[in-house]
């Protein structure tokens, strides 16, 4: 039986409920992704770009439930206790579900970061991050449910939790820098 307590399963029923058509799993991917390439944490440009996603102008309760995902993702890469919660489905919920879902949130990233990278250098490893994530995204009917397949996914899983942080830390610019200080001689 799914936890209908879960972030995972309230966001479903709202975004469903509100006639969008797209994964929590997607949108926390597309916004991870955009933040990653250094899009700034302004609330406004973020709306706009899940707007895109969303097919239909978000009522006020999802407009503050994309808000308060992004305050929460801002505390994960700003944060002292780096850490990156993904936004999937709960671990009762069928493997393929589950699967499709990490599908869906590597597709969102890979769309809010190529939405967001115009012009980045980017290094080998960010690179190969992102190589990754491809081919994560299209791998979703290879886990079979098993101890493997949970195995798989959790390894999965694990390696998502981890690159957007490598590519945050490379890539993102500082919130504010201050500016340098005229010296006077």
């Amino acid at each position: 039986m799914p936890n209908t307590n879960s972030p995972y399963t309230a966001f479903t029923a709202l975004l469903s409920g509100n006639g969008h058509p797209v994964s929590p799993a997607e949108l926390h991917g597309l916004l991870l992704g955009r933040c990653c390439a250094g899009a700034a944490f302004d609330a406004d440009a973020w709306l706009a770009d899940a707007a895109q996603v969303l097919e239909v102008e978000p009522v006020d309760s999802v407009r503050n439930a994309l808000i308060g995902l992004q305050e929460m993702v801002k505390g994960e890469l700003t944060g002292e206790d780096i850490a990156i919660v993904l936004l999937l489905p709960g671990d009762e919920t069928p493997l393929a579900e589950r699967a499709a879902a990490l599908g869906q949130w590597c597709q969102g990233f890979i769309a809010g970061f190529g939405q967001n990278a115009g012009g980045l250098e980017l290094s080998t490893e960010a690179k190969e991050v992102l190589q990754d994530l491809v081919a994560i995204s299209q791998v979703q009917d290879a886990l079979e449910e098993s101890e493997d397949g949970e195995g798989d996914y959790m390894e999965v899983m694990e390696y998502l939790r981890v690159a957007p942080l490598l590519l945050f830390t490379e890539l993102a610019k500082p919130a504010a820098e201050p500016a340098p200080k005229p010296s006077l001689h």
